[in-house]
């Protein structure tokens, strides 16, 4: 059995992912294997799991994946401890349900939760917050909790009493003073990616060490509900070679992702279209990221010519959001126009404010290789620019929730290639088709 807890926060920006990430280096640094999780959709938060633990981080997200889909993904822990990553507030959700929320994915596991609380202004009005959540749905097990921006050891006093006085018998497992040096840069997406520049987690490792009782929080561990039967990824020997663009432009992927195409035969190459010549390969997934940071570095690169030519010549092609900016003819950052693959008839420009953002539905229109027509498709979608499309444009995708491209239509398609601005998981759709897709361009 692996013992388990989620850091779940009251609400955005309360602390939890210093916490998150903070325990998940100090359970490293004492020679704990640790398998770290995300809630929701997010690709950022789970590069620094990766980068911090040594092992992929993986998402849960009982929206996009299912129950089952998050059941199967979390069945595959082999670790001394799972530490999962809350998202938002605890009971946050799908619109106004626990779909897709922290306490969702915590019921779905039997996986106990240490509230982040932030009593910064607060003293025994602390207590009432945390009786809040306590009794708001009675099969969440919230077994501890971290007070943060606590601001003297009166302050700390007062809130435990409180907590004390109302009967709240949640244990305080650690006290956290505020520390402006642990602040993490975020940009217009979220954090900075783990790979952007160097991160010193032994601070945050530090930090948690000195304020938080981290013996009671292993004893809550220990509450975790055994996981299903062990999900063991068994890959038989690749007969295709799919490439996937891998580098700072190209950088949003789900772990889950390389293992499902591994298990349908296929062996993943990874290159930059920003400095590598395209790889022998019989299919290509461009994933999401930041080509509006590069757009010079793509512009420039032979590779770009390659992987049209590759395209117009039926090779199958996937890409989400960054990916289908670059397959355009161009795009536009700062008022100045770069050149890209030019496999879609489009063009992208990068605007001020957010275009989308949130969960997605689709109904497929039209088959493709990666689904056939009349499926439905879940993702999400989240994006600062704004697509174009010429008048003969062929969309794969009706959208029932989400904006997509335009007109409420997503899955931009051209010869053997599908982009669209929504991300999907391979919970919600296997990547299955899309194999075998490139198995039968490479037996041309």
């Amino acid at each position: 059995m692996t013992n388990a807890v989620m850091i779940a926060g009251t609400h955005s920006g309360v602390g939890k992912t210093t916490v998150a990430l903070g325990l998940m280096a100090l359970l490293s640094r004492r020679g704990m294997s640790v398998q770290p999780y995300k809630v929701g959709p997010d690709f950022i938060d789970p590069s620094h799991h990766t980068a911090i633990c040594n092992r992929p981080s993986r998402n849960l997200d009982t929206y996009i994946m299912g129950t089952d889909g998050v059941r199967r993904t979390y069945a595959r822990t082999q670790a001394d401890i799972s530490v999962i990553e809350g998202v938002m507030g605890l009971y946050d959700g799908l619109d106004s349900t626990d779909t897709a929320s922290s306490a969702h994915v915590a019921k779905t596991l039997g996986v106990p939760v240490v509230l982040v609380v932030n009593v910064h202004g607060m003293s025994r009005s602390a207590a009432a917050v945390v009786k809040g959540y306590q009794t708001l749905d009675p099969d969440i097990n919230i077994a501890g909790l971290i007070v943060n921006k606590v601001g003297s050891l009166r302050h700390r006093t007062l809130v435990e009493d409180g907590l004390k006085g109302t009967g709240i018998d949640i244990p305080v497992v650690g006290t956290l003073p505020p520390n402006k040096e642990l602040t993490l840069p975020s940009r217009h997406l979220g954090l900075h990616m783990a790979h952007e520049q160097e991160w010193d987690y032994g601070k945050l490792a530090d930090f948690l060490e000195n304020n938080v009782d981290v013996d009671s929080l292993l004893d809550i561990s220990s509450m975790a509900q055994s996981p299903d039967t062990p999900y063991e990824i068994v890959a038989p020997q690749a007969d295709v070679r799919i490439g996937v663009a891998m580098d700072s432009a190209f950088c949003f992927y789900y772990q889950d992702m390389f293992d499902e195409l591994q298990q349908c035969g296929a062996e993943v190459v990874n290159f930059s279209p920003m400095s590598d010549p395209m790889p022998d390969m019989d299919g290509l997934i461009l994933g999401g990221g930041y080509p509006e940071l590069f757009p010079a570095q793509l512009s420039s690169s032979n590779t770009r010519q390659e992987i049209r030519a590759a395209a117009q010549d039926g090779m199958p092609v996937y890409a989400e959001c960054g990916g289908l900016m670059y397959l355009g003819k161009s795009l536009e950052v700062g008022q100045k126009k770069y050149e890209m693959a030019g496999v879609l008839d489009s063009e992208s420009r990068m605007v001020q404010r957010f275009q989308a953002l949130g969960y997605t539905e689709a109904e497929v229109m039209n088959d493709t290789h990666l689904s056939g027509k009349g499926k439905t498709l879940r993702g999400h979608e989240f994006h600062y620019s704004v697509t174009e499309c010429g008048r003969d444009a062929r969309f794969a995708y009706r959208m029932r929730r989400g904006k997509g491209i335009l007109d409420g239509q997503d899955g931009l398609m051209a010869y053997n290639t599908l982009a669209s601005y929504m991300h999907t998981h391979p919970a919600a759709v296997s990547m299955e088709r899309f194999v075998n897709s490139c198995r039968e361009y490479s037996r041309k």
